[in-house]
């Protein structure tokens, strides 16, 4: 099992940051966009806020590939709609690539690395 972090801006405004928690809620969510990540290969998704600011938690399965996620959201017509609403409460990251929406975070520190346990 894999994990990805990636970082994303809402337009900082209030009623769009409310609005785009509301869309996400489990009953609001379309059944074809939660389908079209489990048929990824996606195991667990989660998204955290702070202010405008998201980080989105990913962990996938062996048979996992981004471009053929990719693909298969570009031919999805329900997707694409689901996407374009999610644009009008998005703005990329100053440091995006040009037309990324989610970008991908490198892990800096990890505890288990650190070997050993804490002082008493």
């Amino acid at each position: 099992m894999a994990r990805f972090y990636f970082a994303l801006d809402l337009r900082d405004d209030p009623q769009a940051i409310a609005e785009y928690e509301r869309w996400h809620k489990a009953t609001s969510i379309w059944p074809e966009v939660v389908a079209s990540i489990r048929a990824a290969g996606i195991e667990s998704m989660e998204i955290f806020r702070t202010g405008n600011r998201l980080v989105m938690a990913m962990e996938t399965g062996a048979g996992y590939d981004a471009a053929s996620k990719a693909a298969a959201d570009a031919a999805n017509e329900r997707v694409q709609v689901w996407e374009a609403l999610m644009d009008t409460f998005q703005q990329p990251l100053p440091w995006a690539a040009p037309g990324q929406k989610w970008v991908p975070m490198t892990r800096i520190f990890n505890l288990a690395e650190c070997g050993g346990r804490p002082a008493d």
